[in-house]
């Protein structure tokens, strides 16, 4: 069963966070073809709002390995009920929509469909040029993109120009980590609670809950870096419906 203590958290550290970047300005709108390549202007002076911070490299890049990791744990170490086929099937479940949304759809994955129906464009920023359009097949098949070198000046190196793979740009490119960060807390707390109903927890289960627990802590606070400081508020805000369409699965 859903947590609703678990769905109004993280329903309000998005919305607050969200909401500070519309007051104060924080948010970098990664779909811009201009702009979305650069360094987040705030990176200099607000660590979180660097991309390559520790947090986004080793932690929300990984989520789903992560967040998979530690339901497992929880099934495994969890009450006879909680260690059902409908819990295993919840979280195929929410690993398939996660595949469909972000990596595969019978092709393009749905969120790559959704920048592309509204206007996207295949873009490759060069670290010494203005952007370039470029034939869609190149983002679609997530090719390499070799520039000729009247295109890119000489003292680039070889490891410099791999680097710049297109991407699409300019679309409604909705947050990946909002909807993925979501998911991932509504999945953990949903089955890690069963394991409070017993009277006395084993060392397993105990370094299971710890390790839960602090997953869910740093989910729920990446989940505000993102909210803050990456996407314009409607595309985070699409990710966060995404979830909804998760939740509407009837699993038994």
């Amino acid at each position: 069963m859903l947590s609703p203590h678990a769905f109004y958290s993280i329903s309000a550290v998005v919305l607050a966070g969200t909401a500070y970047s519309i007051v104060y300005n924080t948010y970098l709108d990664t779909s811009d073809p201009l702009i979305g390549h650069l360094p987040h202007p705030l990176s200099g002076t607000h660590s979180w709002a660097n991309s390559r911070s520790p947090l986004n490299l080793y932690l929300v890049k990984q989520a789903w390995s992560w967040t998979s990791m530690a339901h497992f744990l929880a099934w495994s170490t969890g009450p006879r009920t909680s260690r059902s086929v409908a819990n295993l099937t919840r979280y195929v479940t929410a690993t398939l929509w996660w595949i469909f949304l972000t990596v595969w759809f019978f092709g393009p994955p749905i969120f790559e469909r959704i920048v592309l129906a509204t206007g996207g464009q295949c873009v490759l920023t060069p670290p010494l040029a203005p952007p370039m359009l470029l034939p869609l097949r190149y983002c679609l098949d997530r090719s390499l993109f070799s520039l000729d070198m009247h295109l890119m000046p000489s003292p680039v190196s070889n490891a410099h120009r791999q680097r710049t793979n297109p991407r699409l740009r300019g679309g409604h490119d909705a947050s990946g980590h909002v909807f993925l960060l979501t998911m991932s807390i509504l999945l953990l707390v949903q089955q890690i609670l069963p394991i409070f109903a017993l009277s006395r927890w084993s060392k397993l289960q105990w370094a299971t809950v710890v390790f839960n627990a602090a997953l869910i802590v740093v989910w729920l606070f990446a989940s505000g870096v993102t909210s803050i400081y990456f996407h314009c508020p409607l595309e985070k805000l699409t990710g966060y419906c995404e979830v909804t369409c998760y939740l509407s699965i009837p699993i038994s």
